[in-house]
């Protein structure tokens, strides 16, 4: 494979793109159940596609995740907004994220559907983005590098260095602009 050129990536999710999507796919549907593992688990769509009841313990996801560097386990607490969607469904035994006759999906179909529902929901983004706009979340909400690297199952800090730089820059500055005008006269 040729080098490609390093660049932002997939797009990230916006508040407003979730919330076009859960106006137009309530709890309820599946594709709800597609897009809230995919936003409360932090997971890739690889992994999010084999999420079932056999990883649920308690109150926990645990799951072996794929990884270029090899398989990592992490542990992800259920969220409330994630159990209420989970319990109306529709989702699978052994998968949660589901086609339409209740049967599991490949990463690749998922893709495919989840890319027409969010057509259909007017968000031009893919499952990828979900999963930055969590990290945002996370770390805009004072998640720690360790924190984000144990939910969404990064190693060597680069990754979730990304996301809390950002956001404690957006932290920094809100605090740093009262400080402007302390010497005027």
């Amino acid at each position: 494979n040729p080098k490609r050129p390093k660049g932002p990536g997939f797009p990230a999710w916006t508040e407003e793109d979730v919330a076009r999507y859960e106006a137009r796919w309530p709890v309820g549907t599946r594709q709800r159940v597609w897009l809230d593992v995919l936003l409360y688990t932090g997971l890739r769509r690889g992994d999010a596609v084999l999420v079932g009841r056999q990883h649920i313990r308690g109150e926990e996801i645990v799951i072996r995740t794929e990884k270029s560097q090899g398989e990592i386990e992490v542990t992800i607490p259920i969220l409330p907004v994630l159990r209420t969607t989970i319990k109306a469904g529709p989702t699978g035994d052994l998968a949660l994220i589901t086609g339409e006759r209740g049967e599991p999906l490949t990463k690749e179909s998922f893709g495919n559907y989840f890319r027409e529902a969010c057509r259909a929901a007017g968000v031009n983004k893919s499952a990828h983005g979900v999963r930055k706009i969590g990290a945002t979340r996370a770390a805009e909400n004072g998640a720690t590098v360790a924190e984000l690297e144990a939910l969404f199952g990064w190693r060597g800090g680069g990754m979730a260095s990304l996301y809390t730089r950002e956001a404690d820059r957006r932290r920094l500055s809100r605090g740093a602009v009262s400080k402007l005008g302390k010497n005027r006269p």
